[in-house]
């Protein structure tokens, strides 16, 4: 027991003999002309320079980087900016890939809603011509009354049906034009989803 006891403490002295020769680190750099600059403590020659920490062997422990420049961070900034903006493009990429698999099973299916979404819009402009027609036929009971009332006032009830009835052309024609736009409109989306469809169905599948 005094034996084990005794090399404890033995390996314990030479332990805090070894810990308390360590040195203190040295810090090093290059100044304006080149020249290596060393101390204890950071020379202010190091101030916003790299500089290395040296251990008490000699042996560089760590580099530090020089501070960034007013430049340099703009330079960063704009750097990180632009990769945060190409990886939210690429997951929003991902996102709507993601989707358009999950809608369509087929080339054929894309055609299909393309057909349906295209009988809709048709139908809504048929819808507003008709009604564009049956307006017409209505002003005109108003314009034949109106022959009786030439060089003279309108009255009130025959001007305000024509004016509702212009009205109304107006906004059905208002109409027709948005739904001819949608329908422009539905024929390019279509054609993109098949083209994008298309090029996805040709990769090869994803690895585990």
């Amino acid at each position: 027991m005094r034996v084990a006891l005794s090399c404890g403490l033995v390996v314990l002295a030479l332990a805090g003999g070894r810990a308390s020769f360590a040195g203190p680190s040295i810090f090093c750099c290059h100044d304006d002309s080149g020249k290596q600059v060393c101390g204890d403590v950071l020379p202010s020659a190091c101030y916003a320079r790299a500089y290395r920490e040296l251990s008490d062997s000699g042996r560089t422990a760590r580099t530090i980087d020089a501070p960034l420049t007013a430049e340099q961070r703009a330079q960063r900034a704009a750097e990180e900016k632009r990769r945060s903006e190409q990886e939210r493009v690429l997951n929003e990429q991902r996102r709507k890939d993601q989707a358009l698999l999950n809608t369509y099973g087929s080339e054929k299916d894309i055609e299909i809603m393309r057909s349906r979404a295209e009988r809709d819009i048709a139908a809504a402009i048929r819808a507003a011509q008709e009604r564009i027609v049956e307006i017409r036929r209505q002003r005109r009971r108003f314009e034949d009354e109106a022959e009786f009332y030439k060089n003279r006032q309108l009255p009130a009830d025959v001007a305000k049906g024509l004016r509702d009835a212009d009205q109304e052309i107006r906004a059905q024609e208002s109409v027709i034009e948005s739904k001819k736009k949608d329908l422009e409109s539905i024929r390019l989306k279509y054609d993109e989803d098949l083209r994008r469809y298309v090029e996805l169905s040709k990769r090869p599948p994803a690895r585990p």
